[in-house]
C-alpha cells in the first residue's frame, strides 16, 4: 500500500507545474506521521526525484533520526525570543534551494513572533506557490471546526489551530493509524517522549478513552473527505447548487464560534457551500455598541471567513424578515442558530410576542431549522442540536464532519479591472467598476439602483480585505465581474470598514444558480492568501487579470 501511494505522489508532481500538498494525518503525536513521510521521501529520492526536508522534528526519537540520514537538510533560521534561540524553517531558503519535493513538518505549527507569516501552513503555501511539491504532517485536533469537539472529547484545548481548508484543499491524505494499545505501549517504552514527560502524558492527553476517540475523529474525517471528493467529481457538472447551510450571527449570543464550527461541519457534511449571516439591528449600529461587543463580532466574522463561509452583514430591525429573505434567495436548505442569550421577557410572551426562534419556526417555508445549544457548550458535556424539518418532528443530531471543496473559477478582462493609487470612497469605487462594464445607459442606471439598494440592507465582504457589492437585474444574461484594488483602502463609513479589494458584479435575475457561482469562485480567492498578496502587490490590470486567470 505504502508503495502504491509514493507511486501516486510521484506521478502527480511529474505532471504538476504547481505545487501540490500530501498530508500525513493522524490522531495523536507519535502514530508514526514523521516516520512514514521520510520512508516515502527515501523513495522519491530513490526514483530520481530532488527531495530535501525543510523542516523535520524528530524529538529525539532514533528511528526517526536514522531515517532522516541521507536526506538534504535545509538549514534552519534561527531567531531570539525572551533571551533564547529559536530555530525555525528558512523559507527564504528553501524558496531559493528550490527542491522539486520539500519536507514539512508538524502543518498546525505556530511561528515565532517576528515570523513573515504566522503560521507554518502560510509558509507551506508559498512553497506551493513557488511550484514546489511540499509533504507534511497533522494531527486531527488541530482542525479550527473540531475546536469544541475535541475538547468535549479530551478535555484538552487545543492552541495551535488551521483552517479546515488547508486539509481540504490537499491533493492527498494519508491516514497514519495504529492501535491506541500499540500507541501508549510506544509512549511507556519512551519511543514518543522522553522520560520524564511519560508519566504525565499517560494520565492526561494519552488516556485511553481520550485516544479512542480522537481516532474516531480522524477515521470520520478521511471518509468524509474522500466521500466529499467523489461527490465533487460527480457534481462538478452540475449547474445548480441547492439547499446552502447558513449561519445565523449575534453580536452578544454564547459561543458563536461553537455555531460557526458546527455549520461548518454541517456543510461539509452536505457538501454545500455555507454563509455567515448577521443583521446589525438600530440598536447594533457600530456608533452604539461597545468597544467589546464590536471586538467580539469582528473576531467571529473573521473566523466565519477563516472556517470557509462566504459573510454578509444586512441591516434592519426586523431580524426573522430579513434571515428569511436571505435564505430565499439564496436557496438556504438549513438555517443554524444558537439559543438566544436572553429569552424573551415574560410580560411580552403574555401579550402573544414571540422570539425570534418561534418566529423562525413557524414563518419558515421549506427550510430545515438547526438550534445549536450554545450555552450548553462546556468542556464537559458534549452540545446537541435540535432540528425542526418542514413538515416533520424534532429530530436529534449528533457530531457532524466533512468539508466542502469549491469548484467555482470566475474570468475578469483587463479592462474591468482597477487600480486606484490613493484612498477611495466606497460607493465612488462602486461607481467606476459599475462603468467598466459599458452597459446602456437605462441599464447602468437599473443595475446602480439594484446595489445601492442592497448595500442599503447591508454590506458582503470576506475578511479584513475583501468586499463583494452586488445585485441581480433583469437586464443582463450572463454575470459580469469587475475588480478594484486600493492598496490604501477602500473606505465603507457605513460599515466601518476599510477594504483593499473590492469585487463588484452583477449576475441575471432569471439565473440564481450563476449567481451562487460567482460567490463560491469569489470566497475561494478571498479566502488564498497567497493570491491575495498577488493581486495587491499586481502594477497593472493585465498582470491581476492574468493572476485571477491562473487561480
Amino acid at each position: 500500500m505504502n508503495g502504491q501511494r509514493a507511486d501516486s505522489f510521484l506521478h502527480m508532481i511529474r505532471r504538476s507545474q504547481r505545487g501540490k500538498l500530501k498530508i500525513y494525518l493522524g490522531y495523536a503525536p507519535g502514530v508514526g506521521k514523521t516516520y512514514q513521510m521520510l520512508l516515502e521521501a527515501h523513495r522519491l529520492k530513490d526514483d530520481g526525484i530532488d527531495v530535501a526536508a525543510a523542516l523535520v522534528e524528530t524529538h529525539g526519537r532514533i528511528e526517526t533520526e536514522t531515517l532522516l540520514m541521507g536526506l538534504e537538510v535545509i538549514p534552519r533560521r534561527k531567531i531570539g525570543y525572551r533571551g533564547i534561540q529559536i530555530e525555525e524553517m528558512d523559507l527564504e531558503k528553501v524558496l531559493a534551494r528550490c527542491p522539486s519535493v520539500a519536507l514539512v513538518d508538524e502543518l498546525a505549527h505556530t511561528n515565532i513572533p517576528g515570523s513573515k507569516n504566522a503560521k507554518r501552513y502560510q509558509d507551506v503555501e508559498e512553497i506551493l506557490a513557488a511550484g514546489i511539491h511540499v509533504m507534511s504532517t497533522l494531527n486531527v485536533q488541530h482542525l479550527e471546526s473540531l475546536y469544541e469537539t475535541v475538547e468535549q472529547a479530551t478535555g484538552v484545548k487545543v492552541r495551535e489551530r488551521i483552517p479546515d481548508r488547508v486539509v481540504t484543499e490537499a491533493d492527498q491524505i494519508v491516514d497514519v493509524d495504529i492501535t491506541t494499545e500499540d500507541l501508549r505501549r510506544r509512549l511507556t517504552e519512551g519511543k514518543v517522549y522522553t522520560t520524564e514527560r511519560i508519566e504525565t502524558a499517560l494520565e492526561n492527553f494519552f488516556l485511553q478513552e481520550n485516544l479512542e476517540q480522537l481516532r474516531e475523529l480522524t477515521l470520520r474525517e478521511l471518509a468524509s473527505q474522500i466521500d466529499s471528493r467523489r461527490r465533487d467529481q460527480l457534481l462538478e457538472d452540475t449547474p445548480s447548487s441547492p439547499d446552502q447551510v447558513m449561519a445565523c450571527l449575534s453580536s452578544r449570543g454564547p459561543n458563536t464560534e461553537a455555531l460557526l464550527r458546527y455549520a461548518s461541519r454541517l456543510a461539509g457534511r452536505l457538501n454545500r457551500n455555507w454563509y455567515a449571516v448577521y443583521v446589525q439591528t438600530s440598536k447594533e449600529r457600530p456608533t452604539v455598541i461597545d468597544a467589546a461587543t464590536q471586538r467580539k463580532l469582528s473576531d467571529t466574522l473573521t473566523l466565519a471567513q477563516q472556517l470557509g463561509a462566504t459573510v454578509f452583514t444586512f441591516r434592519g430591525d426586523d431580524i426573522v424578515k430579513t434571515l428569511l429573505e436571505f435564505a430565499k434567495e439564496y436557496r438556504v436548505g438549513h438555517l443554524v442558530i444558537g439559543t438566544p442569550a436572553k429569552r424573551l421577557p415574560f410580560w411580552r410572551r403574555l401579550l402573544g410576542q414571540l422570539g425570534i426562534l418561534e418566529r423562525l419556526v413557524l414563518e419558515r417555508t421549506g427550510t430545515t431549522i438547526v438550534i445549536l445549544d450554545t450555552r450548553a457548550i462546556t468542556a464537559s458535556h458534549s452540545h446537541r442540536a435540535l432540528t425542526v424539518v418542514p413538515g416533520q418532528g424534532r429530530s436529534e443530531e449528533g457530531p457532524l464532519t466533512g468539508k466542502h471543496r469549491p469548484q467555482a473559477t470566475i474570468d475578469i478582462r483587463k479592462e474591468r479591472v482597477l487600480i486606484w493609487n490613493q484612498s477611495m470612497v466606497k460607493q465612488e469605487a462602486m461607481k467606476m467598476l459599475l462603468d467598466s462594464f459599458r452597459l446602456p445607459a437605462t441599464v447602468r442606471e437599473s443595475a446602480w439602483q439594484a446595489l445601492v439598494s442592497r448595500e442599503k440592507q447591508g454590506g458582503t465582504f470576506l475578511g479584513e480585505e475583501v468586499t463583494i457589492p452586488h445585485a441581480r437585474i433583469a437586464e443582463i444574461e450572463q454575470p459580469l465581474v469587475a475588480l478594484g484594488i486600493c492598496r490604501k483602502g477602500i473606505v465603507d463609513d457605513l460599515e466601518a470598514h476599510t477594504f483593499q479589494i473590492m469585487v463588484l458584479f452583477l449576475s441575471p435575475t432569471n439565473q440564481p444558480e450563476s449567481h451562487l457561482f460567482v460567490l463560491q469562485a469569489i470566497g475561494r480567492m478571498a479566502q488564498d492568501d497567497i493570491l491575495r498578496r498577488r493581486l495587491l502587490a499586481a502594477e497593472d490590470p493585465a498582470e491581476v487579470a492574468g493572476i485571477v486567470g491562473e487561480s
